[in-house]
């Protein structure tokens, strides 16, 4: 089998990426550095469709609903849990996880993990600034290089 590169050529792809309302300080930043992060690699903005759900609990099923559709070439999926006094950030964090993995796995469309798993509000916040190291903007660029790789797989 020949060498796949990554490609970041988005131009000919369909995203669709599901949001979590809760702390929505940082998952609209997330949002806009994921729609940033598409624009730079050409994903034109009729491309692209944004659903909000309540919780990052909920991500799985908005992904796999838009995976199933048939429509879109990946998903990312943003959130942001807070560990907070109790431990159910670690539930939270780990069946979301699970669940995507297996949407990808099972419906053949990738699912981007853009979940942020943090001890505070002041680390979401650093890792939801303006630029490439917001974990929206990366998780568009992933979302870009696996939803051409799915593309190219599927050709061979």
């Amino acid at each position: 089998m020949p060498t796949l590169p990554e490609d970041l050529d988005g131009s000919n792809l369909s995203i669709a990426i599901a949001v979590s309302r809760f702390n929505s300080l940082v998952t609209e930043r997330l949002l806009a550095g994921a729609r940033e992060g598409l624009k730079e690699a050409g994903v034109a903005e009729g491309s692209v469709a944004v659903a909000w759900v309540p919780g990052s609990f909920e991500l799985p099923f908005a992904a796999r609903r838009f995976a199933e559709s048939g429509r879109y070439d990946a998903v990312i999926c943003l959130g942001c849990v807070i560990k907070g006094e109790t431990d159910h950030n670690e539930y939270i964090n780990h069946a979301v996880a699970l669940s995507l993995q297996d949407v990808g796995a099972q419906t053949g469309v990738p699912a981007i993990f853009g979940v942020l798993t943090v001890d505070t509000l002041e680390q979401a916040l650093a890792r939801a600034e303006d630029g490439t190291t917001n974990k929206g903007y990366e998780s568009a660029l992933a979302a870009v290089v696996m939803g051409n790789l799915r593309r190219k797989l599927g050709e061979q």
